[in-house]
């Protein structure tokens, strides 16, 4: 197996909904779901790892406060040597609607202060060597966006495949943000983008000839994977060897789930993952055998959901 790492943002997400219609300044509304959870995509997806029993190690940030004592509790030992920051700790809160769309309002927090020296703390280069790096977040943590450069020569120094999500940036995608995003993109080996992003990017409106756009401007091998929302399949262009795991079993459950829950909408806004294949535990059934490697092909928009840290639902965390 591949060794595997998590770079970017954890924050914490507050869930609540739905709300119908938008209320009215200085009044009160009553909802009928809450939730308090892991967010940010690095966070989503280590713990999305974690759940198929795949290893990693994950470089992220905290601010000074209960949120950031919990969120190192969620990952236990893989956050020991986290950094806190002297501020308070990011925190998102999504208000979701009765059509299943989510309206959200979040602090810059913790974030804009995670650094490439932290990162470099955290990640033995060695250890990583011939490995994968999914590297998230970038218009949200500032510092280390500024140092990509660096990241990138310390990853391609180690051998280091980074596949990158940037997220949504916070002004949108002007053309100072695309210019920036496809210049990373020359450094990177997987683009993980959803179907707006990537049309955006590249100004074709078919998601397809968009990703084949995409790799024309990453290395020869690279991939570049594009998640479609409730669309069926999800294009999937280069040459990658993917490792699926139960996803039918995981699609299944995602579409039964209630639209205000936490696999729900990890899967509606965030693409699909690319990662290893998932390593034993004791007691544990032996993953499937690997896919062949492929060229041009589909991919399942998939991704685990992400959890409570012991399953704690405590409005004070």
């Amino acid at each position: 197996m591949r060794p595997l790492a998590a770079i970017g943002n954890v924050n914490v997400d507050l869930i609540l909904g739905p709300a119908e219609p938008w209320p009215k300044p200085g009044t009160e509304v009553i909802v009928d779901h809450d939730e308090l959870r892991v967010g940010g995509c690095a966070g989503n997806n280590a713990l999305a790892w974690d759940s198929l029993g795949v290893d990693y190690v994950i470089a992220a940030n905290v601010g000074n406060d209960q949120f950031g004592t919990w969120l190192k509790e969620a990952f236990g030992e893989r956050s020991r040597n986290w950094p806190v920051e002297a501020v308070a700790t990011t925190l998102s809160v999504g208000i979701t609607h009765p059509d299943g769309e989510r309206t959200f309002f979040t602090t810059r927090g913790h974030l804009p202060l995670f650094s490439f020296p932290e990162v470099r703390s955290m990640l033995d280069g060695n250890r990583l060597r011939g490995g994968y790096a999914l590297l998230s977040g970038s218009f949200l943590t500032d510092a280390l966006t500024l140092a990509y450069d660096a990241l990138f020569d310390w990853a391609d120094a180690h051998e280091i495949a980074v596949a990158l999500d940037t997220g949504w940036p916070l002004d949108g995608w002007t053309e100072t943000n695309r210019l920036r995003t496809l210049g990373w993109l020359k450094r990177c080996h997987c683009a993980l983008f959803n179907e707006v992003e990537t049309i955006t990017l590249t100004g074709l409106s078919d998601p397809a000839e968009a990703a084949l756009s995409l790799k024309g401007e990453m290395p020869a091998e690279a991939i570049v994977v594009v998640k479609r929302g409730p669309h069926e399949r999800s294009p999937s262009i280069g040459t990658a060897e993917l490792f699926p795991y139960r996803l039918r079993r995981f699609r299944s459950s995602i579409r039964s789930a209630p639209a205000t829950s936490s696999m729900r909408a990890s899967w509606r806004h965030s693409p699909p993952k690319c990662h290893s294949k998932p390593a034993s535990r004791p007691g544990s059934r032996s993953p499937r055998k690997r896919s062949p490697p492929f060229r041009a092909a589909t991919a399942s928009p998939f991704r685990p959901s992400s959890r409570n840290p012991g399953d704690e639902r405590s409005r004070n965390p």
